[in-house]
């Protein structure tokens, strides 16, 4: 069980590319973190500087405050689960899981009590004789899992381990690793691409990209709190409608430029954008969900594709006023199909704002 810390950490390779840019984490004993970013944003390097299969170019890696940056894999007492499960396919789930206890020479009595323990909390006791090449997916992930935790780390690295799995049993997966990480109660770091992923198993998320720590922080935060337009972007199921748009005043009224309209911002909310310059550039996020169906709108919208997603409904909209194109989430109750044109009203107290220069986040929703 450890703390981890990440100080100045940078990563360049031979060929002058900057892989991994300054970042600093403080992840505590115990926490469950999830690195998330999309591909090439420098989250697997990280990991892989971590477990010592990288080495950083500068910076510290603290491991219970002793620096690691010098010490081998084998020495920092952690352990690594692969998108690829890694298992040796001509051993059996038993010869697996014991593998790293037979390495360090311990007893035979010993080491049959662990892997008995192990495959008892992961439900591979029926399994304990088959080889690799005779179970599911799910079934040799369980397993490569029970190989890291036969030796108690301090801390587990975990590297895309389910994206090599079905939608449906990745979700259960999701709720496995969760579990075991309650059960073991030790330190989880776990990367991955999908957000969803992030959100649901993360008890904080550093999102990651193009080598730059955006922001390291709670999944409620992320998603209501986010330092900047891309956090705002790549958070959230669908994702945020983004637009650029201008805000002006007349007659003491405040408004908004969206979709070809000039649409007046409630008086009530007036003061919440009272930051803002009139007639300057922003950029405006909506969510899919703080859009709703209302015949006195100005916002007429043609829907050219509607998902029905079981208890949502997907909207696909384009506006004849402006090239914009919209996705907003409905309830499966409401009817709508697609081609069908309708008038749409927005939740103005749910806009956030971004600066165009460097799009950080300036407003946020009003909860």
């Amino acid at each position: 069980m450890a703390n981890v810390k990440l100080e100045n950490i940078v990563k360049d390779y031979e060929d002058g590319y900057r892989a991994v840019k300054n970042i600093n984490l403080d992840i505590k004993d115990k926490e469950f973190i999830v690195l998330v970013g999309p591909s090439g944003c420098g989250k697997s390097t990280t990991l892989r500087m971590i477990a010592g299969l990288e080495s950083p170019s500068s910076g510290e890696i603290k491991i219970e405050d002793d620096v690691v940056n010098d010490m081998s894999p084998k020495d920092r007492d952690i352990a690594m689960v692969f998108q690829s499960y890694a298992l040796y396919p001509h051993m059996t789930v038993r010869e697996n899981i014991s593998f790293p206890l037979k390495m360090r020479k311990v007893s035979k009595d010993k080491i049959r009590s662990k892997v008995s323990n192990i495959a008892g909390v992961l439900q591979l006791e029926e399994l304990l004789d088959k080889k690799p090449a005779q179970l599911s997916g799910g079934q040799r992930q369980r397993v490569a899992l029970g190989r890291a935790m036969v030796r108690k780390p301090k801390v587990f690295l975990l590297d895309e381990p389910l994206s090599n799995l079905d939608a449906k049993l990745r979700v259960e997966m999701r709720s496995e690793i969760v579990n075991l990480h309650k059960k073991l109660n030790t330190t989880f770091i776990y990367v991955t691409h999908d957000q969803t992923e992030a959100m649901t198993m993360g008890n904080r998320i550093a999102v990651l990209n193009k080598g730059v720590l955006e922001q390291f922080d709670t999944p409620l935060n992320l998603y209501y709190k986010p330092n900047n337009k891309f956090v705002a972007e790549f958070i959230g199921t669908p994702k945020m409608n983004i637009f650029e748009t201008e805000f002006n005043e007349n007659d003491d009224k405040l408004f908004i430029k969206l979709f070809g309209k000039i649409l007046p911002i409630p008086s009530e909310l007036k003061d919440k954008f009272s930051s803002l310059e009139m007639g300057q550039s922003y950029y405006v996020g909506i969510r899919s969900e703080d859009f709703f169906i209302d015949e006195d709108s100005k916002i007429d919208l043609l829907f050219s594709n509607v998902e029905y997603m079981g208890s949502d409904i997907y909207a696909y909209a384009e506006s004849d006023e402006s090239s914009d194109r919209i996705i907003m989430r409905f309830d499966a109750e409401e009817n709508i199909d697609k081609n069908m044109r309708t008038r749409v009203g927005i939740d103005f107290k749910k806009l956030f704002v971004f600066r165009k220069d460097s799009e950080k986040t300036i407003i946020f929703p009003t909860r």
